[in-house]
């Protein structure tokens, strides 16, 4: 449950949005921008408290915090630092109308936030997505998308799933699947849309014990084999989600960095919206995975100012406040990389700098 899931980025002890907002300012003043400030005071802050620094900001010197960032920095440094400064439900939406309203569509996005967020969560996005552009997001996402795909985002919409295990459901869900998979010829993408959309994830993990007895394959393994496309990233998102988000979350930032190049857009997305949720659960999730820390690998494939602010997204903010360094970005990562910079198969501990 969400209360078991634990956050890197927690609110500070002593806050004072008046003193924030001063060095803000100050960072931003004259000539040059100082960025370790800006990341130093920033990632020590939770978004509520970053919140109140932005209105406070607006009093003290009558001008935008966003906007007055935006000017002075640049790049996905400044992806980072503004999606740090958005309201958690408001970067969904942004992230989402992004993904619909750019040139194509980004199905990844879709497919992360929906099938990741909770039915609250989503909608709360729902709702916010209509106020802030007069759009309805079903209608959006429907009109930029087709088939099963489409069907099983609208389903993921309504936020609609079923509470609780269903008993007398989870053999009879093994069939269908199994029926509309491996044991014919061609697939019913629909009962998997139909089943893996509208029940709850702990009946789900039920559902994919029973299916694994009856066909002999991972849930994860017939979707590769039996489908394609969008609709497989999709079934593949949510059955992960079900097992475990932190996993799901683990995977998405390992391949996002793996290999030539860096998604960075994706990077940036997960550690904003993660860091506050259940950062330090994915990074026990990646260690275990991937036998090397989301600390090395984040320092191995990114620089510079945005390396040195996802790295602190990384670290324990209890390390942060309880060694009263939140005024000390240098110090904070010498003792994240000493402690959490290399892989275990080179003798390194735990992910964990405590």
């Amino acid at each position: 449950t969400s209360s078991m899931l634990q956050a890197t980025v927690k609110a500070s002890g002593n806050f004072n949005a008046s003193a924030d907002a001063e060095v803000l300012h100050k960072a931003m003043k004259g000539l040059g921008t100082d960025e370790d400030a800006i990341v130093q005071l920033l990632t020590a802050r939770s978004n509520a408290q970053r919140q109140e620094i932005k209105a406070t900001y607006k009093t003290l010197f009558g001008k935008d915090l966003v906007s007055d960032l935006k000017g002075e920095l640049g790049g996905k440094f400044e992806t980072l630092i503004v999606g740090l400064m958005t309201a958690p439900i408001a970067y969904d939406v942004t992230s989402l109308r992004n993904a619909i309203k750019g040139a194509g569509t980004d199905e990844k996005v879709l497919v992360e936030i929906l099938a990741s967020r909770t039915a609250h969560q989503v909608k709360a996005i729902s709702a916010a997505y209509r106020q802030e552009y007069d759009d309805d997001l079903e209608e959006d996402v429907s009109g930029d998308t087709s088939g099963h795909f489409k069907r099983l985002l609208v389903i993921l919409l309504q936020a609609n799933r079923q509470k609780g295990i269903q008993q007398g459901e989870i053999e009879n869900d093994a069939q269908a699947l199994f029926k509309a998979g491996e044991h014919k010829f061609g697939t019913d993408e629909q009962s998997f849309v139909t089943i893996l959309g509208n029940r709850s994830a702990e009946h789900l993990r039920k559902v994919f014990d029973a299916y694994m007895k009856l066909s002999g394959y991972e849930m994860e393994e017939s979707i590769q084999r039996e489908t394609s496309g969008g609709l497989r990233d999709l079934l593949l998102a949510v059955v992960k989600c079900a097992r475990s988000v932190p996993t799901y979350f683990a995977e998405t930032l390992y391949y996002a960095m793996k290999g030539a190049g860096t998604d960075d857009n994706t990077l940036i997305r997960v550690m904003v919206s993660r860091c506050e949720v259940d950062m330090l659960d994915i990074r026990s999730e990646f260690r275990r995975l991937f036998a090397c820390s989301l600390y090395s690998m984040i320092k191995g494939d990114t620089g510079g100012d945005l390396r040195k602010a996802l790295l602190v997204l990384c670290v324990l903010s209890e390390l942060l406040l309880s060694l009263k360094l939140s005024s000390s970005l240098c110090t904070v990562v010498s003792v994240g990389t000493r402690t959490d910079h290399s892989c275990p198969l080179e003798g390194a501990g735990s992910d964990t700098p405590l």
